[in-house]
């Protein structure tokens, strides 16, 4: 491979004055990987949110029984609130930490320790399937949030 002129950047396909010229890996300090510092404020404002929404799941997590008696509805009911209250805690999530993986893998881990949280409340269970669609509604979430044409990330 060729080594390009002095002052030609690959990777824009025109001329970069060395003067600006950044060395890898210190280009990416600067760029969109790392953002500057979040003020006391803006992280209230972008972590508030997410404890609060915590909390309401594990509040409900903590009710012995949530049983409407409507039989096989009153399954798919639950699995549908599962999926709906993990998606908003993967928004928000991704609202508070600004990057996909993080915010799906601190959704999973939640869902994970609120099935053993579960494990000891009378009249519930921890089962894996709740942790799978705990998961994938964390995932819609994050995937929903990311998609708006507007971004209500940071």
């Amino acid at each position: 491979m060729a080594l390009p002129a002095q002052g030609i950047s690959p990777y824009s396909g025109g001329t970069v004055p060395d003067s600006h010229r950044v060395p890898l890996p210190l280009a990416y300090r600067g760029g969109p990987y790392h953002r500057g510092r979040v003020s006391s404020a803006r992280r209230l404002l972008l972590w508030l949110p997410v404890v609060l929404w915590a909390g309401l799941i594990f509040g409900l997590s903590s009710v012995p029984d949530l049983g409407t008696g409507l039989g096989t509805w009153d399954l798919v009911l639950r699995k549908i609130a599962h999926f709906c209250e993990y998606a908003v805690l993967g928004a928000l999530l991704l609202r508070a930490l600004g990057r996909e993986l993080p915010a799906v893998a601190a959704g999973i881990v939640y869902a994970a320790s609120d099935e053993l949280h579960q494990r000891f409340v009378p009249g519930r269970h921890a089962a894996f399937r709740d942790v799978a669609v705990d998961a994938a509604g964390v995932l819609a979430g994050v995937l929903l949030l990311q998609s708006l044409p507007w971004s209500a990330r940071r």
